[in-house]
């Protein structure tokens, strides 16, 4: 064990943030351009190139610059690239950017370093905002160590299964109410082969801090594992994360899709578009791309809880939020944009302009008694917020933590070790490797990082 005095310096940890932040769970292809630096009645907003965000873009001038004179110029980048700029200038407080998209991953890290303006001053003047409105454990998880708001979200998601119902009725088969990893299982056996290709689930194997390990992050907590216990001691190599490890390696090398170990995201997502598969366990953002007008399976899928097995609950949280830069001069202007872009207000310009099912829901509980977004969403709105309420960041598993994270470790040295540790995974499912000999080399890497907290 390492003494105080050998441990790392915070100015490191500081510029490990900066360093480290990558892609988690999705990435875009369409790249802009912002305007001139900030200042006056102009601010800068740089933001990553997700669809929901370009048409946000779109709909800024006509709207909240025609109401306010606030000119925004925006950078819009693929995920990867916009979070290694956001964390040089934030970083460095270079205020060149007044506000950023962050996720509830970063935006904890970022307030602890002092990179970040808190909130609470800006909601407690501007009751329309109505800041309770926003889902508790979105809220939660953008609130920084001393209990200030630092983000506020412009969409949030949870996960959960998805399953073709006509399949499962061609089967005579019925998905509990609140499956079990067990019956999971049992069930994508029984479905496996139900029609010509289909394979019975999809389950992410690319490597990825947010792609492979996303969901079987979640896996190993309702197995009862942990990357880390509350006194940083690295489990990687404990029997509850060997056990979720292989049950998800073993499930997906049975019975999911061809080519898992470069399945990601987008990759599951046209395996269940086009019914190479009968269950994905994954995003519940997925759905409302599942539920499309023009999707071959809308109408045909059903959506149940995440699988657990020691725990009540088991899906992960996640958020898109804007966070507004510590050395801002334009910080006042900067929370109009934000206090609009996160707005009850905007969600229904989204939905009479662009239509319902591309609102940026997951955030707000108004949005779940809207009549038209009901109406648009009905296959799916109620499990996706219960799958956000239930979600505990602070409390994932059955054991303390010693940061919060569902999918992730809230710590800088995540993104590096997480990616790691995924390759190995990856490379077991692709069959070059045994799950025992993935986690032995993943526990040597979670060791280093442990090293550096023990006794915080």
């Amino acid at each position: 064990m390492r003494t105080q005095s050998r441990r790392r310096p915070r100015v490191t940890l500081a510029m490990a943030a900066a360093g480290t932040l990558l892609a988690p769970l999705l990435s875009g292809c369409w790249v802009g351009a912002g305007g001139s630096g900030s200042g006056g009645d102009s601010i800068n907003v740089l933001m990553v190139n997700n669809p929901q965000m370009t048409e946000l873009q779109k709909l800024t001038a006509a709207n909240f610059t025609k109401e306010t004179g606030i000119r925004v110029n925006f950078t819009v980048l693929p995920e990867n690239d916009v979070r290694d700029k956001i964390s040089q200038d934030f970083a460095n407080q270079a205020g060149q950017y007044d506000v950023a998209t962050l996720s509830n991953y970063e935006i904890p890290i970022y307030a602890r370093n002092g990179w970040l303006h808190e909130m609470d001053t800006y909601v407690a003047k501007d009751p329309a905002y109505d800041e309770q409105d926003v889902l508790k454990p979105m809220r939660e998880s953008l609130t920084g160590d001393d209990g200030k708001l630092y983000g506020q979200p412009f969409y949030g998601e949870s996960s959960f299964l998805m399953y073709r119902k006509d399949v499962f009725a061609q089967k005579g088969l019925t998905m509990p109410e609140h499956p079990t990893w067990t019956q999971v299982a049992d069930l994508a056996a029984q479905v496996d082969g139900a029609e010509p290709g289909m394979k019975g689930i999809c389950l992410r194997g690319l490597p990825g801090w947010g792609e492979l390990m996303a969901p079987l992050t979640t896996v190993v907590n309702t197995f009862g594992g942990t990357w880390f216990d509350k006194d940083w001691t690295a489990h990687l190599d404990s029997p509850e994360f060997v056990k979720a490890t292989k049950f998800y390696v073993d499930l997906v090398r049975e019975h999911g899709e061809s080519g898992a170990a470069q399945s990601g995201f987008a990759e599951c997502l046209n395996n269940m578009t086009q019914g190479k598969v009968a269950m994905w366990y994954d995003a519940t953002s997925a759905a409302g791309l599942l539920e499309a007008d023009k999707s071959p399976v809308k109408g045909k899928l059903g959506y149940a809880p995440a699988p657990v097995e020691k725990t009540e609950s088991a899906g992960w949280l996640y958020t898109w939020a804007w966070g507004i830069q510590h050395a801002s001069r334009n910080a006042e202007k900067a929370w109009q944009f934000v206090s609009w872009a996160s707005g009850k207000g905007y969600e229904q310009l989204v939905g009479d302009t662009i239509g319902w099912s591309n609102v940026p829901s997951g955030k707000r509980a108004s949005t779940y008694t809207n009549p038209a977004y009901r109406a648009e969403a009905a296959a799916f709105q109620d499990m996706t917020k219960e799958a956000i309420e239930n979600a505990r960041p602070g409390d994932p598993g059955v054991q303390p933590r010693p940061a919060p994270g569902i999918q992730f470790v809230g710590i800088p040295e995540f993104t590096d070790l997480g990616t790691k540790v995924s390759q190995e995974i990856s490379a077991a499912i692709a069959g070059r490797q045994s799950v025992d000999s993935a986690l032995k080399k993943s526990q040597q890497l979670a060791e280093k990082i442990a090293k550096e907290y023990e006794g915080r």
